[in-house]
């Protein structure tokens, strides 16, 4: 007979880890976050499902093209990056739920109470809570996520009030879209290294070109 810990890797790689980022028209916030996430754990090996959908979402739609064009200054990916409409579906599939801001967690509770209550979050929220301790001696990243999910949840109520939405960049100014990105770029950073077991140590890009 097989030892038990060579049953359960496959059994975990089978199932994939899965993050949605939800944002209202999936046009810039929450594909920012997607594709950032898509390159920070793709060292994971397959262990990370992460997609974005939009409260207003209209499928189809393109991403914002200047968002496009942070993303790509940041290292991730915009291709193939199209809006979704948030659905009952993407909610109940995710282990976790990263809105852009309340209303966006909130939609996803909505939703589906009972899976959503205890994995959504805003991604700044999110990171607020998260403790990395809370997946000491855990190797396994997708297993880590699931232990800093169930942890950051046990605080959710007791670790006080911060400032955990990120703004709306749609028609603001090309500064203030790249202060939006920034924030989400160092949220993301933290999530991600807590998730691989790493230092949040990477310097952020963006560092005032115009445009």
């Amino acid at each position: 007979m097989l030892p038990s810990s060579a049953v359960s890797a496959p059994q975990q790689a089978a199932r994939p880890f899965r993050i949605l980022v939800v944002c209202t028209g999936n046009l810039h916030r929450s594909p920012v976050a997607e594709r950032l996430l898509r390159a920070r754990l793709v060292s994971s090996q397959g262990g990370f499902e992460v997609h974005s959908a939009g409260t207003a979402g209209i499928a189809g739609t393109p991403m914002d093209p200047f968002a496009a064009r942070l993303l790509v200054e940041l290292g991730g990916d915009p291709q193939g990056a199209v809006a979704r409409r948030l659905t009952a579906a993407h909610v109940e599939e995710a282990d976790l739920v990263l809105g852009a801001g309340a209303e966006h967690r909130e939609a996803a509770v909505r939703l589906c109470p009972v899976q959503a209550l205890q994995r959504a979050f805003t991604l700044r929220e999110f990171t607020r809570l998260m403790r990395p301790q809370d997946a000491a001696g855990v190797s396994d990243p997708a297993g880590r996520a699931a232990l800093l999910v169930r942890g950051a949840a046990s605080r959710r109520g007791s670790a006080g009030r911060g400032d955990d939405d990120v703004a709306d960049p749609h028609g603001a100014p090309a500064e203030a879209a790249r202060k939006v990105a920034r924030r989400i770029a160092d949220a993301v950073e933290h999530i991600a290294s807590a998730v691989l077991g790493h230092p949040a140590d990477r310097d952020i890009p963006l560092t005032g070109t115009s445009g």
